[in-house]
């Protein structure tokens, strides 16, 4: 068997085996089969797709490539709860100590960005000092210890997942949904979650840009999880502009500091509860979405859910007077705000322009192994629906150089359009 070979064979359309699919991964992962393959490989997949069986045959695969947890020893149920990928989503920051503090045991497994996506790591090592390479037993231990890990892939755990993550970043193989759905599965089955929330995005600031597509990802999921024994909750959610108002990572990180504290974006806020409540309920904490969302609530209200932010960061390196006190984070150099260049109705925020201006800022990656820098990044005030008059602050920019500020904001010009006639606010969740 070889893997030029297998590339052919997907490249034609034809369906790979599960041996043939378990030995490209096997090979990739020990750096017998080199990225310049796996590109190729990823490409025809991006193309021409793959059936049930080979998503599944992919993800376990994957799921395998190193060790996976078992964690039934250690707590009655886990609970995970990921997104798809999409612009000012820093739902995790918010979500995971909240259900925390219901009592629920969270352990994630957080990726970086991809593309224009900010990913959850990228924004909590905006904390100085917090670690995201755990080993397996300090994942177990802190699970025990506080209810809550943010792991990152180590490798040890879903190691080829790890591998090709960093690869469709940079390879534009990103927005497949075989590769989605088994990069997101591989790393839930390997962290040893029996119970999963998967938040899927759609719109032009997702890797999904319509109901159907979404709901075929959402599908092919749900039946990898079914078959690995494993609870899993799909819910197809708005990105058609940014969730909340920060883009970036430290301004991310604020934006959740603040809404643990019951003071976020109304979208925000909106959608953390509604993302909670399902982990509690899939976790069997709650019983009805009422009682679930009701407890939300309460753990924002008496503080338990910031406090168990503070434990995280605490368990995990990090410096936890910047989360006692926000104005320790490192900001800027540059911050210009953009004003409304009409009156009327906010009838667009391209999600995906503000995304990608973000990156080019530098709180994304071009290349696979390019640093971030934490600070910039973008501040959107206004929302689809809203009322402006001509001159008000529509967002602002946060940039550490003058050329690329300027860059940035000729590229987010056609991001923002104006209307005369009123328009409709859009939803946050769709199904």
């Amino acid at each position: 068997m070889q893997a030029v070979d297998i590339i052919i064979k997907k490249r034609d359309g034809k369906e790979l085996s599960k041996e043939e699919i378990y030995f490209f991964i096997k090979g990739f992962t020990t750096g017998e089969i080199p990225d310049y393959q796996v590109s190729a490989w990823a490409m025809a997949i991006l193309l021409n797709g793959m059936t049930d069986r080979e998503v599944t045959d992919l993800t376990i695969a994957m799921a395998r490539s190193g060790k996976t947890l078992d964690l039934s020893s250690l707590v009655k149920i886990t609970v995970d709860k990921h997104s798809t990928g999409g612009v000012g989503d820093k739902t995790s920051l918010v979500v995971l100590p909240i259900a925390a503090a219901c009592g629920l045991p969270v352990a994630k497994m957080s990726g970086r960005g991809l593309g224009f996506s900010g990913g959850t790591l990228d924004k909590i090592e905006s904390i100085p000092g917090f670690r995201t390479n755990l080993t397996p037993e300090e994942i177990k231990k802190q699970l025990v210890d506080i209810g809550l890990v943010m792991a990152g892939q180590s490798k040890s755990l879903a190691p080829a997942d790890g591998k090709l993550y960093a690869l469709r970043d940079v390879t534009g193989t990103v927005p497949s949904i075989p590769l989605i759905a088994s990069s997101i599965m591989s790393k839930k089955i390997a962290s040893g979650c029996q119970a999963i929330v998967l938040d899927v995005k759609v719109g032009v600031g997702a890797f999904m840009k319509n109901l159907p597509d979404a709901r075929k990802l959402g599908n092919i999921m749900t039946r990898i999880g079914e078959l690995d024994d494993r609870n899993v909750v799909v819910v197809l959610s708005d990105m058609n502009q940014p969730l909340g108002n920060a883009i970036g990572n430290t301004l991310e990180v604020l934006e959740a500091i603040e809404s643990l504290k019951g003071r976020g974006p109304s979208d925000l806020m909106e959608h953390c509860t509604v993302i909670s409540a399902h982990m509690l309920l899939v976790g069997n904490v709650a019983n009805e979405f009422d009682e679930a969302r009701d407890m939300v609530m309460k753990s924002i209200k008496n503080g338990n859910a910031f406090n168990k932010l503070r434990d995280l960061v605490q368990a995990q390196g990090g410096d936890v007077s910047y989360i006692d006190d926000p104005r320790k984070f490192s900001k800027a150099q540059f911050i210009e705000e953009i004003e409304a260049y009409e009156s009327g109705y906010i009838a667009s925020l391209n999600a995906r322009l503000f995304g990608e201006a973000s990156v080019m800022l530098g709180a994304g990656r071009k290349k696979k192994d390019d640093s971030i820098d934490h600070a910039v990044g973008i501040v959107v005030h206004k929302k689809i629906g809203d009322q402006v008059e001509k001159g008000e602050i529509l967002f602002s920019v946060h940039a550490n150089d003058e050329k690329i500020l300027l860059e940035s904001k000729k590229y987010l010009e056609p991001a923002v359009e104006i209307r005369k006639k009123k328009v409709n606010p859009l939803p946050l969740f769709y199904e």
